[in-house]
């Protein structure tokens, strides 16, 4: 059994932050659970692009107010306290923090740890394994 306290994963290696969000990872690919599982931190007033080239990702927003910009048809889809969206087509897209954000994400296959967004708004498919 696996068992994880968000508070003392903050303080930990599991606390990855990049200039419009922190990402708390819960589980990760050496738990081996098949998937991913983190609490993020998109930061007020930030647009971040994505595009998960190599992973599907399901989100649900837990707080705060934003939205998504898919960006092969440009529909922008409002997301707030309540919301999920399910990234099923590796969609590319922009996400817009109206105010800060709180949103459970989770990833397949799952994330290593240490990921940010690559220039294309990707994270790798293979990234050094660390322990967490």
């Amino acid at each position: 059994m696996i068992v994880r306290n968000l508070e003392e994963a903050v303080k930990s290696e599991r606390r990855v932050q990049s200039k419009t969000w922190e990402s708390i990872r819960l589980l990760l690919r050496s738990d081996g659970m098949g998937f991913s599982l983190h609490i993020t931190t998109i930061y007020a007033n930030t647009e971040t692009l994505i595009w998960y080239k190599n992973h599907l990702e399901a989100v649900y927003c837990i707080s705060g107010e934003g939205e998504i910009e898919t960006l092969d048809d440009n529909k922008i889809y409002p997301i707030y306290p309540g919301t999920l969206y399910a990234l099923n087509k590796h969609d590319k897209h922009i996400l817009r923090s109206k105010v800060e954000m709180q949103i459970l994400c989770v990833f397949n296959p799952p994330l290593h740890g240490k990921e940010v967004h690559d220039t294309s708004g990707s994270y790798p498919l293979e990234a050094e394994e660390i322990q967490c």
